[in-house]
């Protein structure tokens, strides 16, 4: 008992002692991770057009994180172990998760952009070749294309109305709408506009050189599909083994989930199948 006890009176010394020394970074990190992601999630949310404000944003990550862990330590009460460890790995889920869901919609929304570009930027060089000018073009866009590009670009048009200069709009543009292609417009036309050229033409090879990559792209998710599915099948087949085997048999699976030991195994699965979609993701990602 006494060895116990100054087991304990160590570790805690220890505990306190290495809290003492690196607080100050613990701290920055705990910052980081709350405010950082706070306003990630706003500056995101801001670029597509939708506002919140700040406070919202954090209460919801508290509600996603604690709350969610909270209730789900609370689901596994009267057992403490498995409660407080899927209790954390919730609440840290929770905290996590908000930042990547709202950059997978983000990154929706570009490459949604990106592929009405091709119609918006024909429209653009059928208006320059006509006569219109730049700006009377980009109406035209705005007239007759849906969201997205009908916002970026009535945006641009708002702003040279209010007085900012064409190229500091495109160049806005390209700040909010991250990608090669945009990158790659934007660029084009600012140059045209100091140096002069045919703009039209410039255009049209923007259109071929988008459509081109757009292909490509769709051709390597169309062959990377069939492994991304089959691994997911694989993945997926853990808990549906376990599911199975609780509806037949339940008394041989049940040590599973109330020993010690069952949970651990539990931890292990757990770890491994993350492994195992990491692994996967890896391997059938490409870059163009």
């Amino acid at each position: 008992m006494l060895f116990k006890v100054f087991g304990l009176l160590l570790l805690g010394i220890a505990v306190f002692m290495f809290t003492y020394q690196y607080s100050k970074r613990m701290l920055d990190w705990l910052r980081f991770q709350s405010l950082g992601t706070r306003d990630y999630i706003v500056e995101k949310l801001s670029q597509m057009f939708i506002e919140v404000p700040p406070q919202k944003i954090l209460l919801g990550l508290f509600l996603f994180s604690f709350g969610l862990g909270s209730v789900v330590f609370l689901l596994f009460l009267p057992q403490l172990l498995p409660g407080i460890f899927f209790g954390i790995v919730v609440a840290i889920i929770g905290w996590k998760a908000p930042k990547p869901v709202v950059h997978y919609i983000y990154k929706r929304r570009i490459e949604k952009f990106i592929t009405q570009m091709v119609d918006g930027l024909n429209l653009m060089s059928n208006g320059l070749k006509s006569g219109l000018s730049v700006v009377q073009s980009m109406s035209l866009v705005v007239q007759e294309m849906p969201n997205p590009i009908r916002e970026e670009f009535n945006l641009i048009l708002s702003q040279n109305k209010l007085g900012v200069s064409l190229e500091e709009s495109f160049n806005n543009l390209a700040k909010r709408v991250i990608s090669d292609d945009v990158e790659m417009f934007v660029t084009s036309i600012n140059i045209l506009k100091e140096t002069g050229g045919n703009l039209a033409e410039t255009l049209d090879t923007i259109v071929s050189t988008i459509r081109e990559r757009v292909k490509v792209e769709k051709k390597i998710a169309a062959m990377t599909s069939q492994g991304f599915y089959q691994g997911m099948f694989v993945i997926c087949i853990p808990p549906i083994l376990t599911f199975i085997f609780y509806q037949t048999d339940p008394e041989f699976i049940r040590p599973l989930f109330t020993t010690n030991l069952g949970w651990v195994i539990i931890l292990g699965i757990i770890l491994l199948e993350l492994l195992g979609y990491f692994v996967i993701m890896k391997v059938i990602k490409i870059d163009v």
